[in-house]
């Protein structure tokens, strides 16, 4: 069985079915979109369940605006958290800084929803583009370049052939191994422990950065617009033994120890569902894009958690190149040129230079553990609030408005 396209996205995740969902505005445009996990069907689909444990995302209040042109957000807005305020310390020092979303005249600065319901969304948003076609569950295992594009070998499909191949596979691509894509790679040394907590005080919609001296740990709010429901997304970054030793800990220990870390501005921790962990490590592919052929989301770049914008980056990312593919689609032009592929690089460039300096930043000041240090950037957290420009220049890159503004 063969079958043409003008793009096949490998890789059904969160960023992939969002290009393809912005791929699918230009209806001349084919898609096609392989998957190698079962997904839901949208037809029939049962009512979203939200669980204790769900796996969360943060979404800058940018990451909405493009939400929103992609007609996504009136469903998706059903169950996000918003993120009002921010809370930034570092533990044992006097400093801190507040943001404010009412400061910038927006709703929230941002906010957070559970992955499962972004998927179901784009799902639901897919199945009724006609110009998409969802191959699932199913993998590519080969890629082959063509004078015209490149084939593709599925293990059900069989063949076909794309204009352009994206790679959206995650950040343990094989693929791009297999295609002899090399990635530059800085290992932090960390590992970043996830849960979901209850606390005795409602989080009032904010999020924290508590900055202590084993490393990172921030804490989202969760439980959409219910004030009897208080509970925090952690994201707790760790050396990797001193991980390894709070995976053990029994669940009353594991409570104590972030209540230590973190201290009562939430009252106490009270519950904790499941724990996960990974290593953490800077990764950015050296090539992005090769005739045919573009990397994009985690298999492009993985960034610290410690500001949160990894996600927010990546769909930015594909907004960018579904833009030059359409203009190219509509110019009449081959969309396997290099020269088409790389339009969108320079913007995207310099956004990734931007934030993942930001996050890298932040990671290394606050984990220098040198007290001298420690004071200095803890009065620094308490004159930032003195300093409306640098802080308004804070929350820009945290809410990722002109970036997003930039993309629409």
């Amino acid at each position: 069985m063969s079958q043409d396209y003008d793009v096949a996205i490998v890789g059904g995740g969160l960023v992939g079915a969002s290009l393809a969902l912005a791929l699918a505005s230009d209806v001349s445009m084919r898609v096609a979109l392989v998957e190698a996990y079962p997904m839901n069907s949208a037809e029939g689909e049962p009512a979203y369940q939200p669980s204790y444990d769900a796996r969360s995302t943060a979404l800058a209040w940018g990451t909405r605006l493009i939400y929103e042109d992609l007609q996504l957000w009136d469903q998706l807005q059903q169950h996000v958290t918003p993120i009002r305020r921010i809370h930034v310390s570092d533990k044992g020092q006097f400093g801190a800084t507040r943001l404010h979303s009412k400061d910038y005249r927006q709703e929230a600065l941002g906010y957070v929803v559970e992955n499962q319901w972004i998927g179901q969304c784009l799902l639901a948003k897919i199945a009724d583009c006609s110009n998409i076609d969802l191959i699932c569950p199913d993998t590519v295992n080969d890629i082959y370049a063509t004078s015209t594009g490149a084939k593709l070998t599925l293990e059900k499909f069989g063949e076909m052939h794309a204009s352009v191949v994206v790679l959206a596979d995650g950040g343990r691509s094989g693929l791009r191994e297999k295609l002899a894509i090399e990635v530059s790679e800085r290992d932090y040394e960390q590992t970043a422990i996830i849960a979901n907590l209850s606390v005795s005080r409602h989080h009032d919609w904010t999020a924290y950065e508590r900055f202590t001296p084993s490393g990172p740990m921030a804490l989202l709010p969760m439980g959409e617009m219910r004030q009897s429901d208080a509970r925090m997304a952690l994201v707790w970054t760790l050396p990797k033994e001193e991980a390894d030793k709070v995976m053990q800990m029994s669940d009353d220990r594991f409570l104590e120890k972030i209540q230590q870390a973190f201290g009562y501005r939430l009252g106490k921790f009270t519950q904790t569902g499941s724990r996960s962990s990974y290593p953490l490590v800077l990764s950015l592919s050296k090539e992005q894009v090769r005739p045919a052929l573009v990397v994009v989301g985690n298999a492009a770049h993985t960034l610290h958690p410690v500001a949160g914008q990894g996600y927010n980056l990546a769909l930015r990312g594909v907004m960018r190149l579904a833009s030059a593919l359409i203009d190219a689609q509509r110019e009449g032009k081959s969309l396997a040129g290099y020269d088409v592929l790389s339009r969108f690089l320079p913007e995207q460039d310099s956004d990734k230079s931007i934030t993942v300096n930001f996050s890298d930043l932040l990671t290394h000041l606050f984990s220098t553990g040198n007290p001298y240090v420690s004071a200095f950037l803890g009065l620094g957290l308490a004159g930032l609030d003195l300093m409306p420009v640098v802080k308004g220049r804070l929350s820009e890159q945290a809410m990722g408005l002109a970036q997003a503004r930039a993309v629409l």
